[in-house]
C-alpha cells in the first residue's frame, strides 16, 4: 500500500508539473520573443531620430554619437537615402538573426539586427528554471507521498490490530483516533462492536455460571434420590423415590427453561398463578434428608392459602438458595414465615446462625461475595430471578439472618381456578402423577 501510495502521489504531481509547466514554457518563449522583438524595434527608431539631430545640426554622423541609443551586441547600420552612413556592432548573419527597421522623417532607413542565440538563451533559461521546479515539486509530492502513507498504513495496522484483539475476545483499550475522518470513523464503529461483544461475552458467561450454580442442587438431590433407590429392596419405597425423583426433574427443567428464559429477555417470562403452600411444602421435603443429617430442623409458619403471580419455577429457585444458605452459613431451626403485605405474598427465611457479617451487609447479593467457601452466586441470582418477576429479595435481619421474597400476590378465585384446570408446580405434577 505504502508503494502505491508513493507511486500514485508521484504521478500526480508529474501530471499537474506537466499540464502546467508546458503551456507556461510555450506562454514564456513567445514573450520573451515578442519583448526581444520590441526592444530592437525601439533601439531603430531611437537611432533614426538621433541621426536626424545630427542632420538637422549638419554635424556628421558617428558611432560616437548613436552608440547610447543602441545596446551591446545589437548590429546597426543607417541609410540615408541609398548611402550607408554608418555600420557598427557585431556582424551577425541575416538567417541568424532577428531584425527591425526605422525610417525617420528626414528619410534616414536604420535597421537594427541581434543573433538569436541571445533569445534562445533567455528561453532555455525558463525551460531549465520550470524542469527545476518541477523536479522540486516532484520531490516534495514523492516526500508527502512516503509520509502519508507510513502515517496512513501505521493507523491501518493499529486498526487491524485492534480487530484482532475484538475478534479475540481480549480486554482492550478505546482505539485511538488518527485524524483522518474515515479511519476514526471506523474506530469508532470498531469500538462500538467491541462493546456489543463484550456484552454477550459477559452475558454469557454469567448464564453459564448462573446455570452451573443453579443446577448443582437439583443434580444433588436427584442424585440421593437415585442412591436412595439403589440402597433399598422395597418396592413402595423404590415408587416413592421414583415419584420424588420425576418431580425433581421436572423442577430441573423448569431451572433451565427459566433461566434461558431470563437470558432472553426478562420481561417475556410466562407467569402464572403459583400456590405458595405446595412451593414450601415441596422445598421442605426436599430439603429435609439434609437438614436431619446434621441435626437441625426445618418449621413453616405464618399465612396460609397465599398465592403469588411469578414464572414457573420461580419462587420454588429463590426458596431453594434461601434454605441452602441457611443451611451452610447458618444453625440451628430454620423457619420459613409465610404472610401478605401490601400487594406482595412474602416468604421469609431465617435460622439462629450468627448473622452476616457487619463487613458483607446488603454486599451478599453482589456476585462473587460470599461469606465462606462459596461462588457468591446464589443470592445474585435468586435476586434476578425476583426482580424479573416483579417482585425483590430482601436482607430483613442482619442478626439473626433473615431473608424475605417479595412476590406480586394472586387473587385466590386465580388460584382456584388454576389449580384446578392444571398442574402449577413440579411438587403438583408429582401429586397428580401419583393419583393416576
Amino acid at each position: 500500500m505504502r508503494r502505491r501510495l508513493v507511486i500514485t502521489t508521484v504521478v500526480i504531481a508529474i501530471v499537474a508539473a506537466v499540464l502546467f509547466g508546458l503551456p507556461i514554457a510555450v506562454f514564456g518563449q513567445r514573450y520573451l520573443q515578442a519583448g526581444r522583438f520590441e526592444r530592437i524595434e525601439l533601439d531603430a527608431q531611437r537611432v533614426a531620430s538621433a541621426v536626424d539631430v545630427l542632420l538637422e545640426q549638419q554635424r556628421p554622423v558617428t558611432r560616437a554619437a548613436v552608440a547610447a541609443a543602441a545596446h551591446d551586441g545589437e548590429r546597426v547600420l543607417v541609410w540615408h537615402e541609398e548611402d550607408l552612413l554608418l555600420a557598427f556592432g557585431p556582424t551577425v548573419p541575416a538567417a541568424e538573426s532577428i531584425s527591425a527597421e526605422a525610417v525617420s522623417r528626414d528619410g534616414v532607413r536604420v535597421q537594427v539586427l541581434e543573433p538569436r542565440s541571445a533569445v534562445e538563451g533567455e528561453v532555455h533559461t525558463l525551460w531549465l528554471a520550470l524542469a527545476a521546479f518541477g523536479v522540486l515539486a516532484m520531490l516534495a509530492a514523492a516526500a508527502l507521498g512516503i509520509w502519508q502513507a507510513r502515517r496512513l498504513s501505521r493507523s491501518l495496522v493499529l486498526l487491524a490490530d485492534a480487530a484482532e484483539r475484538v475478534g479475540s475476545g481480549a480486554v482492550r483499550t478505546p482505539s485511538a483516533r488518527y485524524d483522518v475522518p474515515e479511519l476514526d470513523r471506523v474506530a469508532e464503529v470498531l469500538d462500538q462492536s467491541a462493546d456489543r461483544i463484550a456484552e454477550m461475552l459477559a452475558a454469557e458467561r454469567q448464564l453459564s455460571q448462573d446455570a452451573s450454580h443453579q443446577l448443582r442442587t437439583p443434580l444433588t438431590a436427584l442424585s440421593m434420590r437415585l442412591e436412595e433407590i439403589l440402597a433399598t429392596d422395597s418396592p413402595d419405597v423404590v415408587r416413592e423415590e421414583a415419584r420424588i425423583a420425576l418431580g425433581q426433574v421436572e423442577r430441573l427443567s423448569q431451572v433451565v427453561d427459566r433461566l434461558l428464559t431470563r437470558s432472553r429477555d426478562t420481561h417475556s417470562a410466562r407467569r402464572i398463578v403459583v400456590p405458595v403452600d405446595s412451593v414450601v411444602d415441596q422445598q421442605l421435603a426436599e430439603w429435609r434428608p439434609a437438614f436431619d443429617a446434621v441435626g437441625r430442623r426445618l418449621e413453616v409458619l405464618g399465612v396460609d392459602g397465599l398465592a403469588v403471580s411469578a414464572g414457573p419455577g420461580t419462587l420454588g429457585l429463590v426458596l431453594a438458595t434461601l434454605l441452602e444458605n441457611a443451611l451452610h452459613h447458618g444453625r440451628g431451626t430454620v423457619r420459613v414465615r409465610r404472610r401478605s403485605a401490601g400487594g406482595s405474598a412474602v416468604v421469609e427465611v431465617a435460622d439462629d446462625g450468627p448473622g452476616i457479617p457487619e463487613a458483607l451487609g446488603q454486599r451478599v447479593f453482589e456476585r462473587a461475595v460470599s461469606g465462606r467457601r462459596g461462588t457468591g452466586l446464589g443470592l445474585a441470582v435468586a435476586r434476578d430471578l425476583a426482580e424479573a418477576d416483579g417482585g425483590r429479595l430482601e436482607l430483613i435481619s442482619r442478626r439473626p439472618a433473615v431473608f424475605a421474597v417479595f412476590l406480586p400476590q394472586a387473587a385466590e378465585e386465580s388460584l382456584t381456578s388454576v389449580s384446578s384446570s392444571g398442574p402449577l408446580d413440579g411438587a403438583e405434577t408429582s401429586r397428580n402423577r401419583k393419583r393416576r
